[in-house]
């Protein structure tokens, strides 16, 4: 089977220069469109759940709908990944049910709602690395609160968002205390905070340099060039798809997401995981919609979930093809997690020696 570790895959991406998106998955149709679209496209590809799609799906569920699709798609290698794990027990549970790889989100406590403090921070991170390592899984730490430049509030996703007014320190990264982070906590991946947030209404204009500071990423990624970096909340949230569910009944007020250009620059800059879920969303729901409209008599819900699989897809391969992780899937030949946690036992995963 295909099944990778965020750590390998990171590795080839940063060697090759390209960036690789985390769907969010939740149920079949979503697994389906993503490899359909990896496959045409020969990517490798991060497939992640939240702790509200295991809760909603199960983790049973969800690692065997992963399993399958590698058995369905064996050129394709799959990252199974953890995404906004809140304590050490979340994170250690999905390693158990398959997944190579977790985030251990620190930047906020364990109720997922109050800002953490640093010294917190590095320290549940730093654990939950040292014994994911021991089994050869990977972890993606988080440093900086997600959360609008414009308001200085988070949108939560998944019951995951901090709450009240957050500061200008919260919510962007501060490059030296990113190297001090992932010397203390030797995280392979580091997710930044640059003003994106979770969901469909991450700025109320397009996007400019006050409100999405792209040229933090560039002074972390100068701070840590060995680094890989991780953009959160980077749905795009495409003008064609509010305008696909606006048309067929639904009521999105306009909004404007984190342009894809942007992502490409900040791929040259270091990042090399773009966490993607609105735009799936957004996708699968404006097909619904739009079927429903047109047949109000049809009740078999596969005439709703193919086509909306199908808009999906068509999504997942632009990312594919835009972040340039079309064509590497034939490339990678994957390392299994007991090579790579003797890897990690001798010392030669670690960020800084």
């Amino acid at each position: 089977m295909g099944i990778i570790t965020l750590r390998q895959l990171l590795d080839h991406a940063a060697e090759k220069g390209y960036g690789v998106p985390a769907f969010n998955i939740n149920n079949m149709e979503q697994g389906l469109a993503i490899l359909k679209a990896a496959y045409e496209t020969d990517s490798p590809v991060i497939m992640q759940a939240s702790k509200g799609a295991r809760a909603y799906a199960g983790d049973i569920m969800l690692s065997h709908i992963v399993i399958a699709l590698s058995k369905m798609y064996p050129s394709i290698p799959i990252c199974m990944h953890q995404d906004h794990g809140n304590n050490e027990a979340t994170c250690m549970s999905a390693i158990g049910h398959g997944f190579t790889s977790v985030m251990m989100d620190g930047s906020l406590e364990s109720d997922q709602k109050t800002p953490a403090s640093y010294d917190y921070n590095v320290s549940i991170t730093a654990k939950v690395a040292e014994m994911a390592h021991w089994v050869g899984a990977s972890v993606e730490g988080e440093l900086g609160v997600l959360g609008s430049l414009e308001t200085g509030e988070a949108a939560k996703e998944d019951d995951s968002g901090a709450e009240g007014k957050l500061r200008q320190d919260q919510l962007l990264t501060d490059p030296d205390q990113a190297l001090d982070f992932v010397k203390k906590t030797d995280v392979d991946a580091l997710a930044i905070a640059c003003g994106t947030s979770h969901g469909a209404y991450k700025f109320s204009r397009k996007p400019d340099g006050e409100i999405l500071a792209m040229d933090v990423i560039e002074k972390i990624h100068k701070k840590i060039p060995k680094t890989h970096l991780v953009m959160h909340g980077s749905s795009s949230v495409p003008q064609y798809l509010q305008d696909l569910i606006n048309e067929n009944g639904g009521q999105m007020t306009q909004t404007y997401g984190v342009p894809v250009e942007e992502i490409e620059r900040g791929i040259k800059s270091g990042v090399r995981k773009i966490n993607i879920d609105t735009d799936c969303r957004m996708a699968i729901t404006g097909q619904f919609r739009k079927i429903a409209k047109e047949k109000p008599a049809e009740f078999d819900p596969r005439k709703f979930t193919a086509p909306a699989s199908a808009e999906m897809e068509k999504l997942c391969k632009d990312r594919f093809e835009r972040f340039g992780t079309a064509g590497n899937a034939q490339h990678i030949k994957i390392i299994t997690l007991d090579e790579m946690s003797k890897s990690y036992a001798a010392g030669k995963l670690k960020q800084f020696n």
